[in-house]
């Protein structure tokens, strides 16, 4: 299913397409809380990343999702970003990564990020793989 950006397409279109992916990865209850509790202010926040990084970067057909869940995760923890660690790793578990998949993208991200980064990434993966009954 490829999904050539129609310069036809209505930005309302492109919210709801990146919407329904964003939803499928991240969870329903997830995103709908995030839009829901969204005032004005934090709504642009929530168009942009759900125009920009689902419809447009997540909905290009060349990498599946999987391998996109292993590149953000790798991302994240060159980043530093834990919170959204979590929050991918419950995507990647959406996605079919296995928690041996994860192990070894964190294990491949620490190589090239260095230790403490991969500390914080190891850390929120666990926590997240515990909630989620995947590890013990």
């Amino acid at each position: 299913m490829s999904h050539q950006h129609d310069h036809n397409e209505t930005m309302g279109e492109v919210f709801e397409r990146g919407l329904k992916l964003r939803r499928e990865v991240l969870g329903a209850d997830y995103v709908d809380n995030s839009i829901k509790n969204a005032n004005d202010f934090m709504m642009a926040f929530q168009h942009i990343t759900t125009e920009w990084a689902w419809a447009y970067a997540w909905g290009r057909p060349t990498l599946d999702k999987k391998t996109r869940s292993m590149i953000n995760l790798a991302m994240l923890t060159a980043l530093g970003k834990a919170p959204e660690i979590k929050l991918h790793v419950r995507g990647a578990i959406n996605n079919g990564l296995t928690v041996d998949d994860i192990k070894e993208v964190l294990l491949h991200a620490t190589v090239y990020c260095g230790i403490p980064a991969g500390l914080d990434a190891f850390k929120a993966a666990n926590e997240t793989l515990k909630e989620m009954g995947k590890v013990k």
